[in-house]
């Protein structure tokens, strides 16, 4: 792994945590209120403004010392919602067709606060741009209290949104929608498997490619490290010399980052994906011929020992990791063609580079793999999986 790639893959974690981040649901400033007039309950939505088609957040506040249950009303939504329509706030109410252990009661434990997400129900509720708020009835006969959220706003997504909607996170949604109508058991696991080889197929010529680059850099590695010995702090001329090295050895030095590139857009599409949980109420998203598919009848338990739609923190994690290590190892393997004398020569400021990352990359992607649903962890342990056989096969002809 050259300097190059190192970077790539930085860059790779650094970009896709960004744009979590930027699709991430940030929490609305509340302004301090005076102890006297804080009441029992506060519910307030998450955000003041959502983009069509974002997931709508209400936080439940309990300033009371006991705790509060806010029951479940599946299929129906779980709070009351209002829109404005005309001159005054209407009420709106929807079913839905997801399985009800996916949307529990919700304890508000006391000083405490909970979300209450209407992931299930959003685009039938608040799919159309305009004003919102809520309501949470607590208590009973003359102590029934009403409380009313914040009032908020849905606005037209915007470009790049629209765009990553349709060119990514749809064509991804479907292709594992039609994968499961197909998989044994409706399972999204094997349709995730296969959605990984489908990709790593695609990729096929350009990850060779890749490893055939990888490898003449690493034997390019030497006189490189010759050409800056020689033009110590001459910048200029190192730079003109090493291209000069790259177009007579016909090396591309980004060749190897290709794959990494292509794979990245899709890992993002992925993540929403899965952690929709193959929502039923994003119908809307699935096209004609896929119409029929039954969304509430599939399986996310894989192999029933992991569960797709949610954050596995420990074992997954440790496996992808140990698959990462070694693929680097077997990245960075080079052929032992060396003197006696060579073998004794101080490790290059690269090399140093290269072993440091081989250590330090696998803990990344196990954080990483820690921080999303499972079903994207499998996606990633597949093409590592994948990535060291084809690997292995590419190091056996050389």
């Amino acid at each position: 792994m050259n300097k190059k790639n190192i970077i790539t893959w930085v860059l790779f974690f650094l970009v896709f945590f960004a744009i979590m981040q930027f699709f991430s649901k940030k929490a609305a400033p509340v302004t301090p209120q005076p102890e006297s007039s804080v009441s029992a309950l506060e519910v307030t939505s998450k955000k003041d403004s959502y983009a069509s088609g974002e997931e709508v957040i209400i936080k439940v506040k309990n300033n009371t010392a006991a705790s509060i249950i806010i029951p479940s009303k599946c299929p129906k939504n779980p709070l009351r919602v209002l829109t404005w329509i005309g001159e005054k706030f209407e009420e709106k109410g929807v079913e839905t067709k997801v399985k009800c252990e996916l949307a529990p009661a919700v304890t508000v434990q006391p000083n405490a606060e909970a979300n209450i997400s209407f992931n299930y129900w959003n685009y039938s509720l608040f799919g159309n741009t305009g004003r919102y708020k809520v309501e949470f009835d607590l208590g009973e006969g003359k102590d029934l209290k009403t409380f009313s959220s914040t009032e908020f706003t849905v606005v037209e997504a915007g470009f790049w949104r629209k765009l990553f909607r349709t060119a990514l996170y749809q064509p991804i949604y479907n292709a594992l929608i039609f994968l499961i109508s197909i998989a044994p058991a409706r399972d999204l696991g094997f349709a995730i498997i296969v959605l990984t080889i489908l990709m790593r197929l695609v990729l096929l010529i350009p990850s060779q490619r890749a490893i055939v680059s990888q490898r003449k850099m690493q034997e390019l590695q030497p006189k490189l490290e010759a050409v800056k010995k020689k033009y110590v702090g001459n910048q200029e001329r190192i730079a003109q010399e090493t291209m000069a090295l790259w177009k007579e050895h016909k090396v591309n030095p980004f060749g190897s980052c290709l794959p990494i590139l292509v794979q990245f857009p899709v890992l993002i599409a992925l993540f929403y994906v899965i952690q929709s949980g193959i929502n039923p109420d994003n119908v809307h998203y699935v096209y004609d011929p896929l119409k029929n598919v039954d969304l509430t009848n599939i399986h996310t338990n894989f192999l029933g020992i992991l569960e797709l739609t949610r954050v596995n923190v420990f074992v997954l994690p440790i496996i992808i990791g140990a698959l990462q290590f070694f693929q680097l190892k077997l990245t960075t393997w080079r052929k032992k063609k060396q003197d006696d004398d060579k073998a004794e020569q101080p490790k290059s400021e690269m090399e140093t580079a290269n072993k440091m990352m081989t250590y330090v990359m696998p803990v990344m992607i196990a954080v990483f793999t820690a921080s999303v649903p499972a079903g994207v962890g499998l996606y990633w342990g597949i093409s590592t999986a994948y990535a060291i056989g084809q690997q292995k096969e590419a190091k056996r002809k050389i």
